[in-house]
């Protein structure tokens, strides 16, 4: 059975549904919450905190992990309420938007897929799964934390993420704010999370160092950041980060075993869902000093430090 794509906006506040958190990881550490719903009807973008964490019609939670090397290991989607499966979708290629194969989804943005009827009007939608990985059928019976397939890069992807949409008599409802009743600086106290689960403005997805300023790309797939350098290595660390606004502050901090080695603020000049920032020294004549440097990055938005990030690497 196809999954159908909804393009309908939140209008409806409808009686409540918990839901538990649909993918088996940790907000904030192995994954986090990357986009919600928009609720600005017109061409603009604004999330359930009138801030940015959107973009112009999405639908729902993207729940992201911070690396392709992170998808590449498994991770399970799984059922956020009990339900009865009421369509799947599998065998769509995993291959991001933004590669140069990739392929025309158009009717097909959700990927592989599972929608699971809740009753009461009340449905979720799980897209962007891996191929071959949906374990559901239609008319199965789930409960919360059924394994309904895994996180992958089918349908409109360009990073390894669930979506996640939920609906009740077919308008979208965004589970931090499910009447749709937006007033700014005043979140709403009602949410259908059964669990406390935040939706950070931005934030830190990982950092690391490196001998050279790395290439974007092998930031997003997890393989730039090295655990050991040699003394004659050129030393950057970098920082990868979502929901970049324009005026944020991302601070880059090298400490080597004596002292410290760089200082240095970057100010963001323009809004990105995702970027990364590096900084770094070239290698004294004499050589770095042997032992552990310490890299550490902040995410500074109107003088409040939003986040942190830490990493290490070994000099000898």
């Amino acid at each position: 059975m196809a999954i159908p794509f909804v393009s309908l906006v939140a209008t409806s506040a409808a009686g409540d549904i918990p839901l538990a958190l649909p993918i088996d990881c940790t907000l904030g550490e192995t994954c986090h919450i990357q986009q919600t719903v928009d609720h600005d009807p017109t061409a603009g973008a604004s999330d359930f905190a009138c801030g940015l964490l959107t973009y112009d019609g999405h639908k729902g939670t993207d729940f992201a992990l911070p690396s392709l090397a992170a998808q590449t290991e498994g991770v399970n989607v799984v059922a956020t309420a009990p339900g009865t499966v009421r369509g799947v979708r599998d065998g769509m290629a995993d291959i991001l938007q933004t590669a140069e194969n990739a392929p025309d989804v158009t009717g097909k943005e959700c990927g592989n897929g599972v929608v699971v009827s809740h009753g009461d009007g009340w449905e979720t939608q799980y897209c962007h799964l891996a191929n071959g990985s949906v374990a559901v059928g239609t008319g199965d019976r789930v409960a919360i934390g059924t394994i309904l397939g895994q996180v992958g890069l089918s349908g409109q992807t360009q990073f390894p993420h669930l979506h996640l949409s939920v609906r009740h008599n077919g308008n979208v409802i965004d589970p931090f704010d499910p009447d749709g009743a937006i007033t700014c600086g005043e979140p709403s106290e009602t949410k259908l999370w059964s669990d406390a689960i935040d939706a950070p403005a931005g934030g830190l997805i990982t950092a690391g160092f490196a001998a050279g300023v790395p290439e974007y790309s092998a930031v997003k797939a997890g393989t730039a950041h090295e655990t050991t350098l040699s003394s004659s290595d050129d030393l950057v660390v970098w920082g990868y980060v979502f929901g970049g606004r324009v005026g944020d502050e991302i601070i880059l901090k090298i400490d080597g075993p004596n002292d410290q080695i760089i200082n240095q603020t970057v100010v963001l000049e323009r809004n990105q869902a995702q970027l990364f920032r590096a900084t770094g020294r070239r290698a004294p004549q004499s050589g770095w000093p042997f032992g552990d440097y310490l890299g550490d990055i902040q995410m500074v938005r109107d003088g409040t430090i939003i986040d942190t990030a830490t990493t290490t690497v070994d000099i000898r």
